[in-house]
């Protein structure tokens, strides 16, 4: 674990138990050459003085050897007492760690806005995650599974700990501050259950849901999901389209492929391009030009898509471009418009 509270009880104990051992071995060494005590006497000395024990002397001591052990009986007063606090904080705060670890992540969950809620970290949740750390975007996912949230908790991804389908849990999440909902919980009963609540506390958000059977992609419809994905008809299609038109779907799973710095596709807001209060097109832009990128979609502000739109289509509010180009372009592109 990396947590930097157990790092920081780890060095205090390893400086604790160094300084004991040093006693220790000053404690040994001084009865051993100072009353020429065998090694065994000088240990038993050394022992019953540092934890203040109170037994006899092995043998008397001289003026020397009493100097010796008002000297090593201070210290140790000091240092056992220092280590004993610092071990009985440790032992005692152990059980805590959890806890302080999830109040930190509420506490940066509770300052994200418009983010995004990932519900359930298996198959699909993982690949959503995967998606959104390539494109930077702000997100936090429910688990209720405390071994798996251990497990991946140190990729950067903040977790909550809780069951989805409990309004406390999404309240926990910022669900009312949240811009999008991903369901990617194994059950439809319980993503049904979640697109229910979650539109009830936010209704201008963006929900989409993942479906196991074909009859539940209405009813997630109806309960308020903006987008229901069915991943096994995706799956059987995509293995169809290998065989029938192999060299294009290859060439689509490319543009798909995300990572550091290798994103093919981006979508853009026009208001992120220019001033809308004057409209202008994609020929105006000319965003080939200036960074290499190709405009190969336009969805208006209905919603409605256009591929492959003309030079003349007008970029007007509300409206979005979806640009081709290789990462590098797409990097030009971004830091030509400040595109976060």
């Amino acid at each position: 674990m990396n947590n930097p509270l157990i790092k920081l009880f780890r060095s205090k104990i390893y400086t604790a138990l160094l300084l004991l051992f040093f006693v220790l071995c000053i404690g040994v060494f001084g009865y051993r050459f100072v009353s020429e005590y065998s090694w065994i006497d000088a240990v038993y000395m050394t022992v019953i003085t540092i934890t203040t024990v109170g037994y006899g002397e092995v043998n008397p001591l001289d003026t020397e050897a009493k100097i010796f052990t008002i000297f090593l009986i201070l210290s140790s007063v000091v240092i056992v007492g220092y280590a004993i606090s610092i071990i009985t904080e440790y032992i005692l705060s152990k059980n805590n760690f959890e806890d302080i670890k999830q109040r930190r992540m509420q506490k940066k969950i509770d300052e994200m806005t418009d983010h995004i809620v990932i519900c359930g970290y298996g198959r699909n949740g993982k690949q959503a995650a995967k998606k959104l750390l390539a494109y930077n975007k702000p997100f936090l996912v429910i688990e209720r599974n405390k071994d798996v949230i251990e497990r991946f908790q140190e990729d950067d991804i903040p977790f909550v700990y809780g069951n989805a389908n409990e309004d406390q849990t999404l309240y926990d999440a910022g669900i009312e501050r949240a811009s999008t909902l991903i369901c990617a919980l194994p059950s439809d009963a319980d993503n049904l259950f979640v697109v229910l609540s979650a539109r009830q506390i936010n209704n201008g958000m963006t929900i989409i849901s993942r479906a196991s059977e074909e009859t539940s992609y209405n009813k997630l419809k109806l309960a308020g999901a903006n987008n229901v994905i069915l991943p096994d008809r995706i799956g059987g299609d995509h293995m169809a389209s290998l065989v029938v038109i192999p060299d294009l779907v290859e060439f689509i799973d490319n543009l798909g492929i995300v990572g550091e710095r290798n994103i093919n596709v981006e979508e853009i807001k026009v208001e992120q391009l220019y001033n809308v209060k004057e409209a202008r097109t994609i020929r105006d832009l000319d965003l080939r030009k200036k960074t290499g990128c190709t405009v190969i979609g336009f969805k208006d502000a209905k919603g409605d898509y256009v591929v492959n739109p003309e030079a003349s289509t007008k970029l007007v509010a509300g409206s979005k471009i979806i640009v081709l180009g290789r990462p590098e372009q797409i990097q030009r592109l971004n830091s030509e418009y400040n595109i976060v």
